[in-house]
């Protein structure tokens, strides 16, 4: 009998030291294919996380944090995520739909002090949902930073900046619409943009992140680069962290939002930005701590209108199923590109998996693949998928 004991505990300790052994070679197969698409790609930096069964069960940070000073990337530095951060502002918008202070349906115009009325469709209102969905006939080719362009008393003609089909029909992605949500959402809670998503969002779930760069330690923001085709070198995006501090100065609530740019201005790590997306993967909640309601969550992931023939969008959320990536299994989440960084923050709520990564630098690319992934995304995105989640 003992020597049956002896012989079940030595296959047990056998199982674990295999089982062991196939997890770190899966890890460092994992971790070759990426710094091989590093270097095919030229990335100057990655920095990835991997959520499985809502748990972050890998990440790791690839290259370099700054070419001039030779510092490598690691997995607590943080960087400007760009268009993942709408979905920051559409989770603050929930909030305040759930405490009745706003209704998606709300007049845009009523919720901010200039009318935002489509002059082609003049009897037809803009409501926050189209927003929210890229439906509202807005766009950026007056530009987006501010409300010069759309503002009657600053813009008489401010014709330009909508397009010419109704709100609601068509979808066009437009950084607009969030430069008015960030000052729906301080004129709705009589706070500022930055302060309520960090009260409300970031503190809560415990993350070291923000819209303020002045909140942030700047050690930790990882240097942001575009590639020169002439040269064939890096530059340096100097401008992705500096702040708006003329502005802040006179700050002005309910119409200064935009100088924390809520369409892209949101500072995270990887494996923070792991942490938020894990709780909208479970529809709201995270260790306990719940942001938004179930309902809330669920209509943040419903579809609202066709982007193509692989994908929908959501509010501040992209639906995608594509063949080529993941073996096809339904994607939720968002991607970023701004200054030469590449991000994708995407999960399946169903499996309960989940990846994130960003990159600081890499070859341009024209042909942005299927459903508008950036190569070094979807190849990433693949790896990841392939050796930590398959």
């Amino acid at each position: 009998m003992k020597t049956l004991k002896k012989y079940g505990f030595f296959l047990l300790s056998l199982l674990f030291i295999v089982n062991g052994f196939v997890a770190y070679a899966q890890v460092a197969k994992g971790e070759a294919e990426l710094q091989k698409m590093m270097q095919d790609l030229k990335v100057v930096g990655l920095s990835v996380a991997v959520v499985k069964n809502g748990e972050i069960i890998y990440s790791n940070a690839f290259g370099q944090k700054n070419i001039e000073n030779n510092t490598k990337l690691a997995t607590s530095d943080i960087f400007r995520i760009a268009s993942i951060s709408k979905s920051f502002c559409a989770t603050a918008v929930m909030q305040l739909v759930e405490a009745k202070k706003l209704k998606l349906e709300d007049n845009v115009s009523d919720l901010v002090d200039f009318n935002v009325v489509n002059p082609n469709f003049p009897d037809k209102i803009i409501t926050l949902k189209m927003l929210l969905s890229h439906t509202s006939s807005l766009n950026d080719s007056d530009g987006y930073f501010n409300f010069d362009m759309i503002d009657p008393a600053k813009n008489e003609g401010r014709t330009k900046c909508y397009s010419k089909y109704e709100p609601g029909s068509e979808y066009k992605y437009c950084n607009l619409n969030f430069t008015l949500i960030g000052a729906i959402v301080e004129r709705a809670s009589g706070m500022r943009f930055d302060n309520y998503i960090k009260k409300n969002i970031i503190d809560p779930l415990g993350l070291n992140a923000g819209y303020n760069v002045d909140s942030l330690d700047s050690n930790k923001f990882a240097t942001l680069y575009t590639y020169d085709k002439k040269t064939e070198t890096f530059n340096e995006s100097k401008t992705a962290y500096r702040p708006n501090r003329n502005v802040w100065n006179n700050y002005q609530l309910g119409y200064s939002a935009y100088s924390f740019s809520p369409t892209g201005g949101m500072k995270i790590s990887a494996i923070d930005l792991a942490k938020y997306m894990t709780m909208h993967m479970n529809y709201g909640v995270y260790k306990g701590k719940r942001i938004i309601s179930q309902t809330s969550a669920k209509l943040m992931q419903k579809g609202v209108v066709k982007v193509g023939d692989e994908e929908e969008y959501a509010l501040a959320i992209r639906r995608v199923k594509s063949n080529d990536i993941a073996d096809g299994n339904l994607l939720v989440g968002h991607t970023g590109s701004a200054s030469g960084l590449y991000s994708t923050m995407f999960f399946n709520p169903d499996k309960k998996f989940g990846m994130v990564l960003i990159s600081t630098g890499s070859l341009p690319d024209d042909h942005e693949g299927t459903v508008r992934f950036r190569k070094v995304l979807s190849e990433g995105m693949n790896i990841l998928y392939r050796n930590f989640i398959k």
